[in-house]
This record gives C-alpha cells, structure tokens and sequence, in this order.
C-alpha cells in the first residue's frame, strides 16, 4: 500500500492523489487504507518515511569523516529520483498545511538533526573532536544545503542521477567538516 501510495503522489502529485486510487493502485479497499493510516496526510508521510528509512539507515564508520559522508550521501539520495520529486511536492504542499508539515518534520527533519547529535558525539568521544556546543543545530547544516542544491536549482530530481548526487555529497563534506572542527584526509 505504501509503494502504491508513492505511485499514485509521483504520478499525481499530493493535491491530485486519493485514497481511492491509492486503494485501487493497491488492490484493496479504502476502508482497509483508513483502518491503518486515519488520514491522507499520515498516509503519505508514512510512505514517504519508509522510503527514507530504507535509504537512509544509520551508518557508523568508525571515523567523524566516514560518517558525515554516508549522512550526506543518503541524504543526497534521498532527495532525487522519483522519489526527490515526492519529497518536492510534499514540502510544497507543507507550507499551507500543517499537520502534514509537523509530520515531515517529525519524518525527515528531526531524525537527520539526531543522527548529527550522534555523530558528532561519537566523534568527540573518540577524541577526533572537541565537544560541539549547539549540536542540535548540526541538522540543519546538513538538510539546508541538501535542499537548497537538489530542490532550489534549475534541475528537477529526477534529472540528477546517483552518481552525481554522491559527487554532490563529497563536495559539502569539507565544509561540514569544519562546521564540526573536524579535519578531513581527502
């Protein structure tokens, strides 16, 4: 139900899709839809949420360096394809509905900002760094340019391919390197 939900918002985009043709993408009834998400909004954030899960599962490396690249990399991932253009048309839908943005937030913002709080810790633990003040704010360091490159450019998701997404990646990882006061070998 869930892939069949990003189908239908790929094809349709938010405003165009419908728990009706989601159910029937899905071959299931709407009411078997509503007895496991009670709204359109959940629906979608929960389909949107297990492709990011999926993409984006938790990499330690073992080095401050390593696993800024894998954050950037799955994050830059995440937001091209088929299913960037998803995240698009969510996020434009978000601004003028709010139960939908607190549910993006919760998905896609607030777990990026702990897994930096993880990170960064890490780091600092194996001594490569010092305590990072305001670590809460390292998120926002890594979504902000993410977003800006992949969904604020003249080119649309679907036209960025993986490998020049994880080019992308490597580009930024010098400068969240030094956001973190960390050094990096390449």
């Amino acid at each position: 139900m869930l892939e069949a939900t990003l189908a239908v918002l790929s094809e349709s985009g938010y405003s165009g899709l419908t728990t009706a043709a989601v159910a029937a993408r899905a071959g299931v009834s709407t009411a078997t839809l509503y007895r496991r998400w009670p709204s359109k909004e959940v629906l979608v954030v929960a389909a949107a949420a297990a492709y990011a899960q999926e993409l984006t599962a938790p990499t330690e490396t073992g080095t401050l360096e390593g696993d800024l690249r894998a954050l950037l990399r799955n994050k830059a991932a995440s937001m091209t394809g088929k299913e960037g253009g998803v995240l698009r048309s969510l996020i434009a839908e978000a601004a003028h509905n709010a139960p939908l943005a607190e549910a993006l937030t919760n998905t896609f913002v607030t777990p990026v900002r702990l897994r930096m709080e993880e990170i960064t810790q890490r780091a600092a633990d194996r001594g490569e760094i010092p305590p990072v003040e305001h670590a809460d704010l390292l998120g926002d360091l890594v979504i902000g340019p993410m977003m800006s490159r992949f969904f604020l450019t003249p080119l649309t998701p679907d036209e960025v391919d993986a490998a020049s997404a994880a080019e992308t990646a490597d580009r930024l990882l010098p400068f969240l390197l030094r956001a973190v006061g960390g050094k990096g070998n390449g």
